[in-house]
Order: C-alpha cells, then sequence, then structure tokens
C-alpha cells in the first residue's frame, strides 16, 4: 500500500481562528489562501515555530509572490490585511505546480528527505530521534517520562513538524553515515555542526493575524536570483540533494530561499499504516549540507559586532566589523537584552567602535523604518526562542523562549522611548546588582564569604523575577507614547513600583540575619590600609543609598512627600 501525505492539502497546521474558535489543524493551502482569517500557529514547543515558518510558510509566498520591492510595496501589501486576488490566485497556482514536492511520503521526492536514503547494514532508529524532547542516545532531557526503548509512532502533522525542527535545530556531533556518502567512515559521518538555527538566538515578529505575522517576517528586497531557490525546487540531476547522492556539501546559501530552507540533514522517514492510521515509527538521519558561517543576509537574529582591531576580528578577514549571531542565555528574560533588540541596524552599522556592541536583526530594523506607516501603537511582539545545547553540542539542555511587546517607536534611534526603556533594563539589573552586594555583606558581617558569582542563585535573581512582570507591563503601556511627559510619568510609575519590589527581596535578607551579625566582622583590607568593618546596619544603609541612587525619580518624589514606608 503506498502512503501518502499532502503538506498542501492535507490538514497539519494548527491554527485558531480569530473570531474565537478553538484551533483546528489546516492545510498549507488553507493556511497561506486564508492567513487573514487566523491567529497564531500552535507549535508543540516553541522552537517548531520558526522552523515551520521558515521550512515551508515563508518560502512559498517568496517564492510564488517575490519580496515586496521597497517600504510602499510594502505597505501596500499590508494594508489590503488580506492577499489579493491576484496574489491569492498566484499562490494556489504555485502549490498546484508543486504539489508532488509537498507530499511527506512520496515515493520518490518527499519533502525534505531523500526517498534512497540508507546504511550499509539497512540500520533505521526509532522515530523519537528527531523529537528533540524525546530521551535518545545521550541526549536525555531531564524530565522525560519516556526512555530510548519506548516505541515511537509519530502522527504524519508531528511527524512532519519534528522533520522541520531536525532540519532547523538538530544536535551537532556524529550522524549515520549513508550508502553513497564518500564523507561517511565506518558508518558514520563526524564533526557535523548543528542546524543553522542552533548558531542563535532566533527572533520572530507576530502580528494580530498570521497574514501580519508572516509579513512582518519577509524581508523587503530584490526577486530571488535564478540560483536562490527553496529546496524542493532543487531535486535536479545535478544536485547533490536527490536520491542517488546524498552527500553533504560545504557552502554559502544562493540567498534567502536557500537559507530558509537549509537542509542541514539528510533524512528519511519509514512510515507504516495502523489502525489510527499512517504513523512514522522509524528514521534515518545522515549528514547534510554545512554552512561555514551565518550569513549577514540572515534577517532572523540579533547580532553581536565585535570592535576594530579585537582578538576575533582579527580572526575573521571578511569584513572590517566582523558580526556574530547572538545567542540567548538559559534564564535571562528578553527585556534583559533590550540594548541588542533596540540596536538600530544602521546606526550600528555605521558608528564603528561607538556603537552598543549590538545591531538588532534586520527585520526589526526594517519594522521600526516603517513605524510611521504601521501606527505607533502597532501591537508588535517580539518572540524569541533559542536552544542550549550541552556536551559538544551532541545533547539539548533547554530549550529557551520569550515573548515581548514592543512598543515600536522605541526602534527609533535616538528616540526618547527608546533611551527610556534602556534605563529601564539598566536599572532593573543595578537592583539586582545592589542586592548581590547587600547579600555579600551580611555574609561578610556573619564570617562567612559572599555568593560567588557563577555558583548557587543569588538573591538579585529573585530582585529580577520580582520585576519582570512590571517591566512588561511597561512595555505594553509605552506603545504609542511620544510625548516626553508621559514617558516621564511611566518611568517615575515604574520606579515606585521597582522601589516596593527590590524592597521586599532585600528585607526578606535582613529578617533572616541572626543576631550575632549585628555585631560586625572586621576585615584586612592590605597592608597599610585600615580594616573594613562589615554590620547588618551599614550593610542596609549602603543598600538604601544605592537604590534612591538608581532610582532617583522615585527618590525625588519621596522626598517631596516623606514617609515611614521604606
Amino acid at each position: 500500500m503506498t502512503l501518502g501525505f499532502s503538506l498542501t492539502d492535507d490538514p497539519w497546521l494548527l491554527l485558531p481562528s480569530t473570531t474565537g474558535e478553538l484551533a483546528q489543524e489546516r492545510p498549507l493551502r488553507t493556511a497561506l489562501l486564508d492567513a487573514h482569517a487566523f491567529g497564531d500557529l500552535v507549535v508543540g514547543i516553541p522552537t517548531q515555530k520558526p522552523a515551520v515558518l521558515r521550512q515551508i510558510l515563508l518560502p512559498v509566498i517568496v517564492a510564488a509572490l517575490g519580496r515586496p520591492a521597497d517600504e510602499r510595496e510594502w505597505m501596500a501589501w499590508h494594508a489590503q490585511g488580506q492577499w489579493s486576488p491576484e496574489q491569492r490566485r498566484r499562490l494556489d497556482a504555485y502549490l498546484d505546480a508543486h504539489r508532488p514536492a509537498f507530499d511527506l511520503f512520496d515515493p520518490v521526492q518527499p519533502f525534505g528527505q531523500v526517498a534512497g536514503l540508507s546504511t550499509a547494514k539497512g540500520d533505521t532508529k526509532n522515530a523519537g530521534l528527531i523529537v528533540a524532547t524525546a530521551a535518545t542516545g545521550n541526549n536525555v532531557p531531564l524530565f522525560a517520562s519516556r526512555t530510548e526503548g519506548d516505541p515511537f509512532a509519530l502522527a504524519p502533522a508531528q511527524a512532519a513538524h519534528w522533520l522541520m525542527h531536525t532540519q532547523c535545530w538538530d544536535t551537532a556531533a556524529i550522524k549515520t553515515g549513508a550508502v553513497g556518502d564518500p564523507q561517511a567512515k565506518a558508518g558514520k559521518t563526524t564533526g557535523n555542526p548543528t542546524g543553522p538555527l542552533g548558531q542563535m538566538g532566533v527572533t520572530l515578529l507576530a502580528g494580530q493575524t498570521l497574514f501580519e505575522t508572516l509579513l512582518l517576517n519577509i524581508p523587503i528586497g530584490a526577486p530571488p536570483t535564478s540560483n536562490d531557490r527553496p529546496q524542493w525546487e532543487r531535486r535536479d540531476a545535478a544536485d547533490p540533494f536527490t536520491a542517488g547522492t546524498p552527500q553533504w556539501q560545504t557552502r554559502t546559501p544562493e540567498g534567502l530561499l536557500d537559507l530558509w530552507t537549509w537542509q542541514s540533514r539528510r533524512i528519511r522517514l519509514f512510515a507504516e499504516e495502523t489502525e489510527q492510521g499512517p504513523r512514522v515509527t522509524r528514521v534515518l538521519v545522515a549528514a547534510g549540507d554545512r554552512m561555514p558561517h551565518t550569513p549577514e543576509t540572515e534577517p532572523h537574529t540579533m547580532w553581536r559586532l565585535e570592535p576594530t582591531g579585537s582578538r576575533a576580528q582579527a580572526k575573521d578577514k571578511r569584513a572590517t566589523n566582523p558580526r556574530r549571531p547572538l545567542r540567548l542565555q538559559p534564564g535571562k528574560a528578553a527585556w534583559r537584552g533590550l540594548d541588542a533588540l533596540l540596536a538600530p541596524e544602521r546606526q550600528s552599522r555605521d558608528a564603528g567602535d561607538k556603537s552598543s556592541g549590538f545591531a538588532t536583526s534586520k527585520l526589526l530594523d526594517q519594522a521600526g523604518a516603517l513605524m510611521f506607516d504601521l501606527g505607533e501603537s502597532y501591537p508588535l511582539r517580539v518572540e524569541l526562542s533559542g536552544i542550549a545545547y550541552g556536551n559538544q553540542s551532541a545533547v539539548i539542555d533547554d530549550v529557551m523562549s520569550d515573548d515581548l511587546p514592543l512598543p515600536l517607536s522605541a526602534l527609533a534611534a535616538g528616540g526618547d522611548l527608546r533611551s527610556a526603556l534602556l534605563e529601564v533594563a539598566e536599572q532593573a539589573e543595578s537592583l539586582a546588582t545592589a542586592v548581590n552586594h547587600l547579600s555579600a555583606d551580611l555574609r561578610r558581617a556573619l564570617g562567612t564569604e559572599p555568593i560567588p558569582w557563577d555558583k548557587g542563585q543569588r538573591p538579585g535573581e529573585l530582585v529580577l523575577h520580582a520585576l519582570d512582570p512590571l517591566v512588561r507591563r511597561l512595555l505594553a503601556g509605552m506603545r504609542g507614547l511620544q510625548d516626553l511627559e508621559r514617558i516621564e510619568a511611566g518611568q517615575l510609575a515604574w520606579e515606585q513600583l521597582a522601589w516596593r519590589r527590590s524592597w521586599d527581596v532585600a528585607d526578606r535578607l535582613l529578617q533572616t540575619v541572626p543576631v550575632a551579625a549585628y555585631a560586625g566582622r572586621s576585615t584586612s583590607q592590605g597592608e597599610g590600609k585600615p580594616e573594613r568593618i562589615h554590620r547588618v546596619p551599614l550593610a542596609e544603609g549602603s543598600f538604601l543609598r544605592r537604590r534612591a541612587e538608581i532610582l532617583h525619580r522615585a527618590d525625588a518624589a519621596r522626598r517631596s512627600t516623606p514617609s515611614d514606608d521604606q
């Protein structure tokens, strides 16, 4: 029996309607043509969303319609609120023309796979190999409910999501050696990097509908070149992606479509018919194409800029100011990286060594340029996702994600709102540092050493956790604000709340200090210098002074209306 599952016409994308109905699985054709009628794409884990957007949704649109040539054309598309009749016709025709390429189980050209992929011994592995949250080999998630021996049976919709996720995020190191791959030795290939998204923190833009989200993630620019094609259009006799020659290449992407649909692995799904319908039970994952470095055309990442003359620059001869994709840090809220999110690309490109050391993503920079057309109160959201790998990137340690409301006017270089939000993020970090100093002083008063910065949980993290909802509320509340007086009022309100939240954490530390610490301890500052005395009252006073300096608006307001409250 020949199995088939058409991504074009069989339901697999879980989408809620904009009218409030429950999310239902939809085919690719419906999702794209009626994108205005759907809300945000629903996925199993956050890292699946950029994989699905990049591997199929966005490239189908760009391949069928091209990219908006300039900001005026982009706004014309956006102003429609949906695809025009002509755009719908072109999308429909493109999906019809390439329908066989979107069959997950096509015997000749299965989507995102190599049909003839095999090993010398005919080995296959449990389908859990492509499930990032499953225990397979050395990759054993902390709270995994299954073991490697448990069978996996993936429904076609699940298999499609995990297939694309593997192409984008797969772990590094050893992969199965495929028949016909000259790079394979002893049935294995080594030195494989992670999937391309594993090299960066992915920055997606989200709008009010799927249609808006898709547009926000399409860079303005020239149409694709003849060599820039999505992977399903690269299946010709000379291409090493075909079934007969599954070896990998080391090369740079030909353009945006090639980059988005990059095949970092050669994969084959093995499905069987069950009482529940087709199920993928076995898989084969081999080495795929290797990208020497993340190209500067990558639209979905922020960048870390290396100053002129740095050690990193000396190793990189490609540019006078080389840039590296910025990765997310586990446990760090996205708003703590506002200095990177709000670092305008144009300013960073021209500022040389005077830049912040970061450049925002090309798409965020583009959204900032469209601010006056979209409207300053446009409810833009930024979704960040990434994976933290361990043990030479061969295992997944953590899946990271965050979602921020971001005022468009904050993307304007030199704007008052941008400066205000950067100050808020800096104040939060400074308050955490102040509480850490308080903790260190209290421990010294007890005769013990402070908590090392790289070990254990320091109390400053509790401050950042307490301030997190306040910062997010401020970001949402600042949408559309341009008047400096109203921005200042928002900052004052933030500082007054942060004043109390930071004291709550500090007070808990002070409440747990034993009476002996009030007597204090003396520590040597070095030969010829007076000893330093550590007592609880001195530690508390130092914290209160630091807090007043950090939250200067709240301090000034309190001085004008004194109270007994700390």
